[in-house]
C-alpha cells in the first residue's frame, strides 16, 4: 500500500485537472453587444445639442440631441418650435402672414417631428418665405407639456452684424435678465454653445421693423411681428431713466460701431421722446459713419471720469498741522502724466474741495478746523487742517478729496479718492468701501454729478462727504449714512413718488435687488462691517435723536415691512434707539446685531445665498 502525503497527493490532482483540459472546450459564441446608453421620458430641464441645420426651399431642418438635467437622452418628444427672422432692406423683420421670414412648430401644415435614434431629433419647420439664400437669424426650442420640460430658447444661427447692442451691455444693469422679473424674461435666448444670447433672442420679435397697423390703428399681419421694434423699446423705454443716466451717450449699450440705420424711425424714437425735433437726413453722413460719435457730450464726461484720478496721501503731522497731499494723474497717453493743479486751478477747469475727517470704525463727523493749501512744484497740492487728533482720541483723521471737472457749463465730473486714516498712537486704518469705481457709472451713464458736488464717477465716493456713517440727513427717508441710503434709493422708501395716491416706483424697479453685484465686486463681509451705530433720522420720519445698528440699517434700507424688521430685531439688530439711552459718545457704544451668525458668507444661510454677488 502506497502512502502519499498531502504535497504529492495535490500535485498529482492538478496534473489530472490540467490534462483534462487539453480537450475541446466549444465554438466561439457570438461577440457581445454593447448596451444602448439609458433613456428617459421626463425631464425638468432639456438641454439641447445642435447637431445641424440647414435651410431649404420653403423650410428649416434641425437635427439635435435632448438631455435631462442629469445628462440622460430623452424619448417621447412631441413639441418643437422654430422662427426665421429674416433679413430684408429694412433690416431685421418676420412678418405674422408668413410673407417675410416664418414660424413653425408640430402642428403646422408639413411639419414632422422624427426621433432618429434615442434621443436624437429630425425637426422639419415649414416656411414658404425661406429658402437657402435666406439670411438674418433662426430660433428654435423644443419641449413643453406635462412630461418633457421646455428648453431654453436657442439662437440657432445668425448673420453677422444683425445688431450693434450685447449681451454684455444689457446684463451690465439687468445682470441677469432671465432670472428678472421683466415682461418676457423667460425668452432668453442662448446660443448653440450654450451662451446667453439676450438681444438676438429678443430680435426674433422685436424686429427692425414693427407690425403694420391700418388707418384706425388696428394691428395687421404684415410688417414686423411685435408692434414696438427693438430699437424703440431700447430708447424709448430708457428715456425715463430718472438721475445721471442720458440716452445721447450711445456707447452705453452699443457696444459695436453703428454704421446702418435701415429707417430715419430709429433716430425719430429717441428724438421725440427727448423732445428733440432737429430733423434727420440720413443721406447727410458717410456711408461707413459711426452713428455713436454723432452724439459727443456725454462721452466727453465719460472719457474725463476714465483718463484721470486722483491719490490723497494719509494725512501726516507738520509744525501742529495734519497735512495730507493732493496729485492728479491722467492716463491718456502711454505713460501716465502727472498734472499741475494750481495751474488747473487758476484756469477755471478744475474746483477743488478737500474734506477732513473722523474715522472710528466708519467715518463719525467732520473735522473742525482751519484748513490751508500750498502749491507743490510736481504739481501736487499739500492741504493743511489745524486740527489734530487728540492724544487718548479713538478716531483717526483721513481726508476725502473732490476735483471737479466742467467740459460744459451744466455738466460736472467729480473725481474722488479717500486718505487712510492716521491715529493719535500713529497706527492707520481705512475706511471700508465696498463698491468699485465703476459701480454707479455702469447705470449712470452721464458720469456726472447727482448734486452738491456730489457725482457718480469712483463709485460716489464724492458723496462720503456728507453722506457718511455719523451724519444723520433725511435723505429722502431713503436710509442713513451712504450705503443704506443707496439701497433704499434704489429699492426701498426712497424708490418711489406718491402721486395721486399711488406709489410710483423709480427705473430701479426693473431691476433685481437681489442682483447685488451690479454694485458690489465680491459678497459684503458681515464680519468685518464695524459694530456700532448710525444715526437714522431718516428712517424715524425725519426726527432725530435716534440711531441704528449698521448691517440692520442697510438690510432694513430694502427689506423693510413688519416681518423682516421683527426678524432683525429679535436677533439683536437695532432701529432707532434713543441716543439718550447710549450717551454723547454712542458711535463708541457696541451694537447686539448678530447677523453674520447666521448670514456671513458660507453660512447655512449666508448672504450670497440669497443675493447674487457673481456674474
Amino acid at each position: 500500500m502506497k502512502v502519499l502525503n498531502k504535497r504529492y497527493l495535490a500535485l498529482v490532482v492538478a496534473g489530472a485537472m490540467g490534462l483534462s483540459a487539453c480537450g475541446s472546450d466549444g465554438k466561439d459564441g457570438e461577440d457581445g453587444t454593447t448596451p444602448p446608453p439609458p433613456t428617459v421620458g421626463d425631464s425638468q430641464v432639456t438641454n439641447v445639442e445642435m447637431l445641424s441645420h440647414t435651410l431649404e426651399e420653403g423650410l428649416v431642418r434641425f437635427e439635435f440631441e435632448i438631455t435631462n438635467e442629469e445628462g440622460v437622452l430623452i424619448t417621447g418628444l412631441e413639441q418643437a418650435s422654430a422662427e426665421v427672422a429674416a433679413l430684408t432692406e429694412k433690416g431685421i423683420q418676420r412678418s405674422r402672414d408668413g410673407s417675410v421670414g416664418g414660424s413653425a412648430n408640430v402642428s403646422t401644415e408639413g411639419a414632422s417631428l422624427t426621433m432618429t435614434e434615442d434621443g436624437r431629433y429630425e425637426f422639419i419647420a415649414p416656411m414658404a418665405a425661406v429658402n437657402a439664400g435666406t439670411e438674418g437669424l433662426i430660433r428654435l426650442a423644443v419641449g413643453g407639456g406635462d412630461n418633457i420640460a421646455k428648453s431654453r430658447y436657442i439662437v440657432v444661427d445668425k448673420t453677422e452684424n444683425i445688431h450693434t447692442t450685447s449681451t454684455a451691455t444689457c446684463q451690465s444693469c439687468h445682470v441677469d435678465f432671465l432670472a428678472s422679473s421683466i415682461k418676457h424674461s423667460s425668452y432668453t435666448a442662448i446660443n448653440a454653445e450654450g451662451e446667453t444670447d439676450l438681444v438676438a433672442g429678443c430680435m426674433a420679435c422685436h424686429n427692425h421693423v414693427p407690425r403694420d397697423v391700418d388707418d384706425s390703428g388696428n394691428s395687421l399681419n404684415t410688417g414686423g411681428y411685435a408692434k414696438n421694434s427693438l430699437q424703440k423699446i431700447g430708447h424709448i423705454n430708457h428715456q425715463q431713466f430718472e438721475g445721471g443716466f442720458a440716452p445721447s451717450n450711445c456707447y452705453t449699450c452699443h457696444a459695436e460701431p453703428i454704421t446702418q440705420v435701415y429707417t430715419t424711425d430709429t433716430c425719430l424714437d429717441c428724438h421725440i421722446e427727448a423732445g428733440v425735433t432737429v430733423p434727420v437726413n440720413m443721406n447727410a453722413f458717410a456711408a461707413d459713419q459711426d452713428f455713436r460719435s454723432l452724439h459727443t457730450q456725454m462721452p466727453k464726461q465719460q472719457t474725463i471720469d476714465e483718463i484721470n484720478y486722483t491719490v490723497t496721501t494719509t494725512p501726516e503731522l507738520k509744525g501742529g498741522l495734519s497735512c495730507t497731499t493732493l496729485s492728479l494723474f491722467n492716463t491718456a497717453d502711454e505713460d501716465e502724466i502727472q498734472l499741475n493743479i494750481g495751474e488747473m486751478v487758476e484756469s477755471g477747469e478744475i474746483a477743488i474741495s478737500m474734506s477732513f475727517m473722523k474715522l472710528h470704525g466708519n467715518i463719525t463727523d467732520t473735522a473742525s478746523g482751519t484748513s490751508s493749501s500750498t502749491d507743490n512744484e510736481d504739481g501736487s497740492r499739500e492741504y493743511c487742517t489745524t486740527y489734530i487728533t487728540p492724544e487718548g482720541d479713538a478716531t483717526g483723521l483721513m481726508a476725502l478729496s473732490r476735483v471737479t471737472f466742467a467740459p460744459n457749463e451744466s455738466d460736472k465730473v467729480i473725481i474722488s479718492s479717500k486718505s487712510p486714516a492716521l491715529f493719535a498712537d500713529g497706527s492707520e486704518d481705512t475706511r471700508r468701501f465696498n463698491v468699485t469705481s465703476e459701480s454707479c457709472t455702469t447705470c449712470h451713464n452721464t458720469h456726472g454729478e447727482f448734486h452738491k458736488s456730489g457725482g457718480f464717477a469712483d463709485g460716489g465716493m464724492s458723496c462720503l462727504s456728507c453722506h457718511y456713517t455719523g451724519k444723520d440727513r433725511r435723505s429722502g427717508y431713503s436710509g442713513p449714512g451712504f450705503g443704506p441710503m443707496i439701497h433704499g434709493k434704489h429699492w426701498g422708501e426712497g424708490s418711489y413718488k406718491i402721486i395721486d395716491g399711488e406709489k410710483v416706483y423709480n427705473s430701479a424697479a426693473a431691476l433685481d435687488a437681489v442682483n447685488c453685484v451690479a454694485c458690489h465686486d465680491g459678497v459684503v463681509d458681515l464680519y468685518e462691517m464695524p459694530n456700532q451705530y448710525m444715526p437714522s433720522k431718516s428712517f424715524n420720519g425725519g426726527s432725530d435723536g435716534v440711531v441704528t445698528s449698521q448691517i440692520t440699517a442697510n438690510c432694513f434700507a430694502c427689506h423693510n415691512d413688519e416681518q423682516a424688521k421683527n426678524h432683525m430685531m429679535s436677533n439683536g439688530g437695532e432701529i432707532n434707539t434713543l441716543t439718550t439711552d447710549l450717551g454723547d459718545e454712542w458711535y463708541l457704544t457696541p451694537t447686539n446685531e448678530s447677523c453674520a451668525t447666521c448670514h456671513a458668507e458660507g453660512k447655512s444661510y449666508g448672504i450670497e445665498k440669497f443675493h447674487l454677488f457673481e456674474r
